[in-house]
């Protein structure tokens, strides 16, 4: 199993502690200013990309001195840094699961850019590998089907939110059920609890995302 793990540049509040994950067997990718927030945690990433906006000169020359692959992009092109990232994690280590850090607060078209990477045709059908996460929240992708998902033992809330059109959404084992509701435009099923440490739903056609969360 291939964990790719990418830092982007998000603001400081928002990034969760990752020191338990110091020593776990990741890759990591550093986005413009998230490669200089994993050297000062003294985390190697295994590439480091982006147009370095963000950094000052300084910076970008400890990163191209620590990180063995930098890669660096112009400031103006038809995609993201963290889109470049996600697209080279898939493309180039055939991962498990990408977990995103970094990738909320801040500037809201690019937290929308990255909420919405899953609709892109060349990332869809990897929608159920990517998780965004931050200090507040985590956030999976789901295409039609069953599941039983299970309750992050830091997190009160979960809540469902229908990203496109969803037919036939059933709840179970959730505070506020639901059995086999519609629902014609994207909405946010939100503050739904566990009742116990799994919950079980599934849906017909439609993307839904999973968020689990805490105060």
């Amino acid at each position: 199993m291939t964990h790719i793990a990418i830092m982007v540049g998000g603001p400081e509040a928002f990034i969760p502690d990752i020191s338990s994950l110091i020593n776990e067997e990741l890759i990591w990718i550093g986005v413009d200013r998230g490669a200089v927030r994993l050297l000062a945690l003294g985390i190697q990433p295994a590439i480091a990309l982006g147009d370095f906006d963000s950094i000052t000169k300084e910076e970008l020359g400890l990163v191209k001195q620590k990180v063995r692959d930098v890669r660096t992009f112009q400031a103006e092109k038809d995609a993201t840094d963290t889109e470049i990232a996600v697209k080279i994690a898939f493309s180039e280590f055939n991962p498990t699961k990408v977990s995103i850090y970094g990738a909320t607060g801040g500037r809201m078209d690019h937290f929308l850019n990255n909420l919405w990477l899953v609709f892109q045709p060349d990332l869809k059908p990897y929608l159920s590998k990517i998780h965004l996460i931050d200090s507040k929240n985590s956030l999976a992708y789901f295409s039609p089907g069953n599941y039983e998902i299970k309750k992050e033992q830091d997190k009160k809330y979960v809540a469902f939110i229908c990203l496109t059109p969803v037919k036939k959404l059933t709840l179970v084992d959730a505070k506020y059920p639901l059995n086999e509701v519609d629902f014609a435009c994207p909405t946010s099923l939100a503050s739904n609890e566990f009742l116990s440490d799994t919950t079980r739903f599934s849906f017909k056609t439609g993307i839904v995302a999973v968020i689990q969360s805490k105060d």
